[in-house]
């Protein structure tokens, strides 16, 4: 079939059931593709009605050219998101348009729209008769997103043309597109309030959800449109049914702090405390994002305080956890349980703490068990500490915290180096400032396994190694898993230099890193567990600060200096070293690694440039690791 008969009959067709009211056809020129107006009645020509209908028809018959039959390629995807995804509201998109639609009705429709699709988007009811007389089955064709006719008059508010399809049609009022969203719903999501009213007094059921769980009462409360609420309810709404997640109206009401939909709700028989998939209740919905207005609102009307999440989180909890001061406040004033802990046993109070909210700490310090936190796992000073909540930290020791209280044994076994106390977790964790205020209120240096000055250097961090030397923390602690006859101190810095030369500022025993038992003579190959595992197998050279295994036996400066991880760094330790002592004798080991590279030599012989007489290497007694034998050792 050619185009020009297509449009032809198309015409015919529309000529033919019109009885009345004719007085122009629009006749397609071929040779420069306009219309041309051939009207019997010229007065009515000329009327701006009659010429509105004349663009429309321009229109229909351009794309009748490509195929009448054709449905609207507009893609409604494009704008159209689905109306929540586990929570979350309406796509960018979709708001866009619904403020279009406010300031002033529908977007223009795209040139290739279906013929249906164009009166309506254009309001022209007038035209819509006419198809649905000539063809009334184009009525209900749908788009690739499963949109009929019916859905784009609710959306883009055209009333008469959705009165006119309801008339022809009045089962289709349910229909639902693709995404199980009824003419009912979109409407309400584009606020279109006569098209609501007009499909509630044709028989739309009003429960009916998308493929989201959403209703049209969720949908204006989320749009806080109090007309539409009462609207829906009029009509029988559910108040309590449940959408995305479990997720009420009310609480979508309270989420927007909306206390006139909130009563309307109630009054309307909303249940006060509905709790969502995960346990979750409009009031600590309220007490999490800090609505005061709201959660006045809910208390007053006897919602629970102290109800629980399926993670035992209470709306105090929420309160302290997002810094709401205010919200906390109240609900300690309403007989709020301040020592009911959630499911990992926190309570409030440690929640503020791990947050840093110092102040909702004050007020949390008072009406908190001081038996429940001696039976907490964990210190609210703990959690200070590893988050680095200075302020907090400081405010529990002005209230009374212990200092130097210690991790529950259940739970100190499950980290590598058994750490106990606060001061420990806030080197762990780089905690720079809360590690000094725990030293300041005296915090003990002495009773963790791995001394916090050993994680201190193992971290790198120069500033925090000087605040424990300068509070007496012990140069000369050993690592628990690694036993040296040299300063665990220098295995640990590693190749941090800065670092070193703080510790050998500090008085660091430098001049036990040169001793060894084998002197000049040939060392032999490394046997046993001690360096292998520790450091040769290890590309960051880092020892481990840990309780699990003990070496088999102590190991030497040259031994470690000189395994593959760190004998390209040892140049530069050893020529750090030699500041900080006199004249040493090397042995064959270091001496071999310093003849390695030609840049190395003058380091060799700096050795023996000290101060102190080189006519006979200095012997001393020196003890193995474990203190039970002696053995000579050349200096």
């Amino acid at each position: 079939m050619t185009n020009s008969a297509t449009e032809g009959g198309f015409i015919r067709d529309l000529q033919e059931q019109k009885k009345e009211g004719l007085t122009a056809v629009d006749v397609l020129q071929p040779s420069n593709h306009r219309l041309t107006l051939l009207s019997q009645n010229n007065p009515r020509a000329a009327a701006p009605c009659a010429a509105r209908r004349v663009d429309n028809r321009r229109c229909l018959s351009d794309t009748a050219s490509k195929s009448a039959a054709t449905m609207t390629k507009f893609n409604y995807s494009s704008y159209l998101s689905q109306f929540r995804n586990a929570g979350r509201k309406c796509g960018d998109d979709l708001s866009r348009l619904q403020g279009e639609n406010r300031r002033g009705g529908s977007p223009e429709p795209p040139e290739d729209a279906d013929p249906v699709v164009f009166a309506i988007r254009s309001g022209d009811v007038e035209t819509l008769n006419d198809l649905a007389a000539s063809s009334s089955h184009s009525l209900l064709k749908e788009n690739n997103d499963g949109w009929l006719p019916l859905h784009e008059a609710a959306y883009f508010g055209q009333t008469d043309c959705l009165r006119t399809l309801l008339k022809a049609f009045p089962g289709s009022v349910d229909k639902r597109t693709l995404q199980e969203q009824t003419a009912l719903l979109l409407s309400v999501s584009s606020e279109q309030l006569p098209c609501v009213q007009c499909l509630l007094e044709s028989g739309a059921d009003p429960d009916i959800c998308s493929s989201n769980k959403e209703t049209p009462l969720y949908k204006a409360c989320e749009l806080e449109n109090v007309d539409m609420v009462n609207l829906i309810l009029s009509y029988g709404a559910t108040v309590n049914q449940r959408c995305s997640q479990g997720w009420t109206a009310l609480h979508e009401a309270v989420s927007r702090d909306n206390t006139e939909i909130c009563e309307i709700l109630i009054r309307a028989g909303a249940t006060i405390n509905p709790a969502n998939t995960y346990c979750i209740t409009p009031l600590i919905v309220a007490a999490q994002r800090g609505l005061m207005r709201a959660l006045c609102y809910l208390i007053e009307k006897g919602a629970g305080v102290n109800m629980q999440t399926c993670e035992g989180v209470t709306a105090l909890h929420e309160a302290s956890k997002n810094g709401h001061g205010e919200v906390v406040a109240l609900l300690l004033t309403k007989n709020t349980d301040a020592n009911k802990p959630d499911n990992s046993g926190l309570l409030p109070l440690h929640v503020a703490a791990q947050h840093g909210h110092h102040e909702i700490v004050s007020l949390l310090v008072s009406v908190t068990s001081r038996a429940m936190l001696r039976h907490s796992w964990i210190s609210p000073l703990h959690l200070a500490a590893q988050y680095d909540r200075h302020a907090a930290a400081a405010v529990l020791l002005k209230t009374g915290a212990d200092v130097n209280a210690t991790l529950a044994h259940s739970h100190s076994i499950e980290y590598a180096d058994r750490r106990t106390t606060a001061l420990y977790f806030a080197v762990a964790h780089g905690s720079r400032r809360t590690a000094e205020v725990l030293v300041n209120a005296g915090a003990s240096l002495s009773l963790d396994p791995v001394s916090p000055l050993l994680m201190a250097a193992h971290h790198g961090c120069v500033s925090t190694v000087s605040l424990l030397l300068e509070r007496g923390a012990d140069m000369n602690v050993r690592l628990p898993s690694f036993a040296t006859t040299f300063p665990a101190l220098v295995a640990v810095c590693k190749n941090n230099l800065p670092l070193l030369k703080c510790l050998l500022n500090h008085g660091c025993d430098a001049l036990t890193c040169f001793a060894c038992t084998y002197g000049a003579d040939a060392h032999p190959p490394l046997r046993g567990s001690s360096i292998r595992t520790a450091v040769s197998h290890r590309s960051d050279c880092t020892l481990p600060l840990n309780c699990d295994e003990r070496t088999e036996r102590a190991t030497q400066f040259c031994e470690w200096i000189s395994t593959p991880a760190m004998c390209k760094w040892a140049g530069p330790i050893i020529d750090l070293l030699l500041e900080h002592v006199g004249h040493v004798q090397l042995c064959s080991k270091l001496s071999e690694l310093l003849d390695g590279r030609e840049e190395w030599h003058p380091i060799k012989r700096k050795s023996c440039s000290g101060t102190t007489s080189a006519a006979a290497p200095l012997q001393i007694k020196h003890l193995d690791a474990d203190g039970e034998r002696q053995k000579e050792i050349y200096y």
